[in-house]
């Protein structure tokens, strides 16, 4: 299955950082490195997903293993700034 992993950059929408198919070792280990460091610079994972009447949400992803094997993306986001 083939998955993309893209990053929200404000101002400029989706950045595409891989692809690959997960069933492919050699894709699924590179796909599995990128996660890791989208992780490491601070970044969050989420998985698309349409909901009963076609409402659009995300599910949030820690892992790459919690990403569902017929997931087609995975998007990563900054967290918000600020906070106490």
């Amino acid at each position: 299955m083939q998955v993309r992993f893209l990053r929200m950059k404000p101002g400029h929408g989706e950045i595409l950082l891989a692809e690959g198919d997960v069933d492919v070792a050699g894709d699924e280990q590179r796909l599995v490195d990128e996660f890791r460091r989208q992780l490491d610079e601070g970044m969050w994972a989420a998985v698309p997903t349409t909901a009963v009447g076609g409402r659009r949400e995300a599910r949030m992803v820690k892992a790459f293993e919690d990403v569902p094997r017929d997931a087609d993306r995975v998007i990563f986001f900054p967290r918000a700034a600020g906070g106490c």
